[in-house]
């Protein structure tokens, strides 16, 4: 029996050690590139996961234009869009040039156009809205006072865990959506493709709390699994921007799953 138990003891603790040395992989990568955060990783296959820093990963934060991707599949479900359509720009100049002309579906998403996001507000409802948020369980379902900015403003929150697993629904296709719509926004979301894999993402940036935030998530399909990510980084201004995804990918590289 002692030695059952002092064998069970030791693999507790050679266990605990290697998850030990995986989150200081992990550690070293936000210290090397100056930021505090999480990051979340997780196959779909074996259900193998990797974190760092899971307070934060259960923290609520605002899901800024990571939003964009259950914000695009309401407005085609309301039929406000479809893939062939054009957003008209309203003539105003904003601070970023890629906003300062006619969109598309895919450029609205891919430049993160805020103006057209807030332009699919004027024609669905709070209660819509709330409806939703409820019918594919994000974050902590709240609109707010301004109809127009609540993805923005703090008053619709999600954790790190919890865009994983809106994620993976998306993936499964267990969403309340068509198809269809489901596979436009996946299109709208790859990033890179190549040969050894499938990058599909989308980052985000809150500037509205005390503290800033950058994420980045998305999944990476490879030749035998599926990888879900979910990085949010403290950022201090548009200098810590590109760390969301470099980070990431260099966690991806660091376990393996990408080269």
């Amino acid at each position: 029996m002692h030695k059952k138990i002092k064998l069970l003891l030791s693999f507790f603790l050679l266990f605990n050690t290697f998850l030990f040395s995986k989150n200081l992989e992990l550690e070293k990568i936000f210290k090397d590139n100056k930021v505090n955060g999480t990051i979340v990783i997780e196959s779909l296959n074996t259900k193998k996961r990797y974190i760092y820093n899971d307070n934060r990963a259960d923290s609520f934060l605002s899901p800024a234009s990571t939003f964009k991707i259950p914000h695009t599949l309401i407005a085609l479900n309301e039929g406000i869009i479809n893939k062939d359509s054009v957003i008209i720009w309203d003539k105003k100049i904003r601070e970023i040039d890629s906003w300062n002309q006619n969109q598309t579906l895919q450029t609205a998403f891919k430049n993160s156009c805020v103006w057209c996001y807030k332009e699919f507000t004027s024609k669905i409802s709070v209660e819509k809205y709330k409806e939703y948020l409820k019918a594919i369980d994000y974050g902590n379902k709240k609109i707010g006072k301004d109809i127009s900015d609540f993805w923005l403003d703090g008053s619709l929150q999600i954790t790190t865990y919890g865009q994983m697993k809106f994620l993976k629904r998306l993936y499964e296709n267990d969403l309340p959506f068509k198809i269809e719509d489901m596979d436009l926004v996946k299109e709208i979301m790859i990033e890179e493709q190549n040969e050894e894999y499938t990058l599909r993402s989308k980052t985000g940036w809150s500037t509205s709390l005390k503290s800033q935030s950058g994420w980045y998530i998305g999944y990476v399909e490879t030749k035998d699994d599926v990888w879900f990510f979910a990085t949010n980084i403290i950022t201090k201004g548009q200098k810590d921007l590109k760390k969301r995804k470099k980070i990431t990918l260099e966690a991806l590289k660091i376990k393996g799953i990408i080269k």
